[in-house]
């Protein structure tokens, strides 16, 4: 960049001397807008060629919470205490902090004093610097090439340290089952995940189906998680639309499928630890599992629950809030 700049200056100045060439209070008009244009081009080109990113989807519950907080106080996310038995981040869900009282509230220098002091980090950047690979949309080769590109950094980072797969995607079908990714996009993704020296923390925080589901089974033994409301299915690989196709295409397309549905029931069979036999059984129809079953059939090895409960018993009672707050109760009203 800086010889392309060097160029028009060069070919615009006046050549008197080398010394009043090289200040920019002896450029002429005309040399200045020249001079505009070219940083101006080179500034569009620069910003082009960015490294493409698949698109958030803005109704990800994960996403959202992670956006809201990172708004209001991204210090929270950024400066994290380091714990390897807890997957990062996911204490928002399971921590709920209760409102503050009213004479904090009160005593508030101005109303823009819980805006944050800078602008929050973007979210692939922080997911990537709490070592989280987060899998949102069905995939879909975008979403693969993100997704294998990003452990491998993350290994050349640090082979040593965890990497979390946090999983909230339906595989290589719409939630309505049709087709958007071929099967090879899932297997590309488990081929990675199997070649990695890191320990891999698989974490269900939505919904994972098919593919999704195979790559939530294939993490590190102890350390494959669930969400307690998040659903697990495994589904037998669907033949995509055919169109114009002739017979002899359609069946070999038939029998890649086939192939990919063999392949699939033994990849699950191997880290659920079920026979074959009763893997493909599950799979004839859609087999849907909540925490408890997918823990059961050994998908996962954990529920992340904590319960409300120690939650309801740590909220100070009435008297202690009203105390903390200046108010005091006047007997006989």
């Amino acid at each position: 960049m800086a010889m392309g700049l060097q160029l028009p200056i060069s070919t615009s100045l006046p050549s008197s001397s080398s010394s009043s060439s090289s200040s920019p209070a002896l450029l002429g008009p005309r040399n200045l807008r020249n001079l505009r244009t070219f940083c101006s081009v080179n500034g569009r080109a620069t910003a082009k060629a960015k490294i493409p990113v698949p698109p958030i989807n803005p109704k990800d519950p994960f996403l959202s919470k992670l956006t809201s907080v990172a708004a209001t106080s991204p210090e929270t996310l950024l400066n994290r205490p380091v714990n390897s038995e807890t997957p990062p981040f996911l204490d928002l869900f399971e921590s709920p902090k209760l409102m503050a009282t009213p004479a904090q509230v009160e005593r508030s220098v101005s109303y823009n004093e819980h805006r944050p002091r800078r602008p929050p980090p973007d979210l692939p950047s922080l997911l990537l610097h709490g070592r989280i690979v987060y899998i949102g949309m069905p995939l879909v080769p975008a979403v693969t090439e993100l997704v294998v590109a990003e452990l491998m950094y993350l290994q050349w980072m640090d082979p040593k340290e965890p990497i979390y797969i946090y999983i909230n995607s339906t595989g290589t079908t719409r939630d309505d089952g049709e087709t958007v990714g071929m099967e090879t996009e899932g297997f590309a993704i488990y081929d990675a995940m199997m070649q990695l020296k890191n320990e891999i923390h698989t974490v269900a925080v939505g919904a994972a189906i098919g593919q999704a589901c195979l790559l939530l089974s294939a993490g590190t033994k102890g350390k494959r998680f669930m969400m307690p409301h998040a659903k697990a299915m495994i589904q037998q690989p669907r033949v995509p639309s055919s169109g114009l196709m002739p017979a002899s295409d359609v069946l070999i397309r038939a029998k890649e499928i086939v192939t990919n549905r063999d392949t699939l029931v033994k990849l699950l069979a191997k880290h659920t630890g079920n026979p074959e036999e009763t893997v493909a059984n599950v799979m004839r129809r859609p087999f849907y599992m909540d925490a408890t079953r997918a823990k059961e059939f050994g998908v996962v090895d954990k529920v992340l629950w904590r319960g409300q409960e120690k939650i309801m018993s740590d909220v100070a009672p009435p008297e202690d809030w009203d105390k903390g707050a200046g108010i005091k109760v006047v007997d006989g009203i």
